[in-house]
């Protein structure tokens, strides 16, 4: 289970006593928000994509969208999401619980610089009713990211 590879991954960053299990869905940043009561742009959004037949996964604020100039200039190719099953097959989690933990090896993972201007986010934890608290340097300890990249704008932009 999805839930599970990404609560074994927390632990051993000591981090599973963080992790919030809701009884509603918090499958969309804005259900997230809902059930954590913070505001939209702390959840910390995964967003999945191919590279040249490569999966990769952006980790970025939730109140951003992939800003398409920005992305091309990044890794020279149109951004194009996964779909479910491709998420789910390539990535390890299903959508509404991807995040950048127990995933599937091969998975870059880079973090937008939209996330820099919080002290902690919440991203999901495998699940569409999980999140968990984590400050800007836990993310990039247990996140595994390769590289702090700039490719969102906000999404009323």
């Amino acid at each position: 289970m999805s839930v599970e590879k990404a609560k074994e991954h927390l632990e051993k960053f000591g981090l599973i006593e963080r992790i919030r299990v809701f009884e509603q869905s918090s499958a969309t940043v804005e259900l997230a928000a809902k059930a954590l009561g913070c505001e939209p742009a702390l959840i910390a959004k995964s967003l999945t994509f191919l590279v040249n037949g490569e999966p990769i996964m952006i980790v970025a604020a939730g109140d951003t969208k992939i800003d398409n100039p920005k992305y091309k200039a990044q890794f020279g190719v149109k951004a194009k999401m996964l779909s479910a099953e491709e998420v789910d097959r390539l990535i390890g989690h299903s959508v509404g619980g991807v995040c950048p933990f127990g995933i599937n090896s091969g998975v870059r993972v880079f973090l937008d610089s939209s996330l820099k201007r919080f002290e902690k986010v919440f991203p999901a934890c495998g699940s569409g009713n999980t999140a968990v608290e984590l400050s800007i340097k836990e993310l990039e300890q247990c996140s595994g990211y390769e590289d702090w990249i700039d490719v969102c704008k906000e999404a009323g932009v």
